[in-house]
């Protein structure tokens, strides 16, 4: 996260909580990065308050501007200003969606997560993260080099949060149960696969100094166990990765990110490939 130098903010003039604005001061005074405050309106001047907000955040010493925007949606505002302002990362309030809503319409911020070329954090809400549990949610199963540099940044940012926080990290990665006809014969006991998977954590482990009882290594789908061990260590933010499927196949097969948005009561931040950034950069200049 050091080297991220501007963050951009939703803000939401309609809520008072400004839960976003809450997340962001506390990263932009941890890693000197600057704000960037940007409102989704056309249809009033939101520009008095942006004003206001900048001027406390100057107040407390960071340094911040602002900007109100539209550009057909609130996706593409988001993006069109990320892009303008030259910014590493997106903060923006989640709330939960309706599910009936959901099944007919992909929500807002499942299309930012799936087009934005930046790391996105939702934050639920303002409990405190201080002193709080990080949860590095990986797939250490994925065999690519893509996934494997990605699986890297998701622990680091974990890390840097823990460090900001003085809390404690935790790492997850889901396995798949043993099958008797696997072809290779170590997938035909389960004790084989949680040895392969534990032994792929102990790089992480041995690098970031976490310890033994914070490794999650359990059998089942990562989109039923990331919300349960978030929910037992009660994690104030959880760092997951997304392939950010997009089309019919983001429709039938999801995402595990999206699917476990709603499920987490703490804060969320997604992080993508490098493979897919650079897609999504391409898209944008076309």
């Amino acid at each position: 996260m050091q080297a991220i130098k501007r963050i951009l903010v939703v803000i939401d003039p309609t809520r008072e909580d400004n839960v976003a604005l809450v997340r962001s001061r506390l990263i932009a005074a941890f890693i000197g990065a600057e704000l960037h405050l940007l409102a989704c309106e056309n249809r009033r001047d939101l520009k008095p308050l942006l004003a206001e907000l900048c001027a406390g955040l100057e107040t407390s010493g960071v340094t911040a501007s602002y900007t109100q925007a539209w550009h057909s949606n609130l996706t593409d505002t988001i993006i069109h200003t990320l892009r303008a302002q030259g910014c590493g990362l997106v903060i923006k309030q989640h709330l939960p969606d309706n599910p009936l809503k959901k099944a007919l319409l992909t929500p807002d911020d499942w299309k930012l997560l799936r087009q934005c070329p930046a790391p996105v954090l939702l934050a639920k809400d303002s409990a405190s993260w201080m002193h709080g549990n990080v949860l590095a949610a990986v797939d250490l199963g994925n065999h690519d080099d893509q996934h494997h540099v990605l699986h890297d940044t998701i622990v680091r940012y974990a890390a840097d949060i823990a460090e900001m926080v003085n809390g404690q990290m935790h790492l997850i990665s889901a396995h798949p149960a043993p099958m008797l006809s696997a072809a290779n014969p170590v997938y035909q006991l389960r004790e084989n696969i949680v040895r392969i998977y534990t032994d792929k954590a102990t790089r992480y482990r041995d690098q970031y100094g976490i310890p033994e009882t914070n490794l999650h290594i359990d059998e089942g789908p990562a989109d039923t166990l990331i919300p349960k061990v978030a929910q037992q260590i009660g994690a104030s933010v959880t760092v997951i990765g997304t392939v950010a499927r997009t089309g019919i196949s983001g429709a039938l097969i999801g995402n595990t990110a999206e699917v476990v948005l709603d499920q987490l009561v703490g804060d969320v931040l997604v992080l993508k490939p490098d493979d897919m950034i650079a897609h999504l950069e391409e898209l944008l200049e076309k």
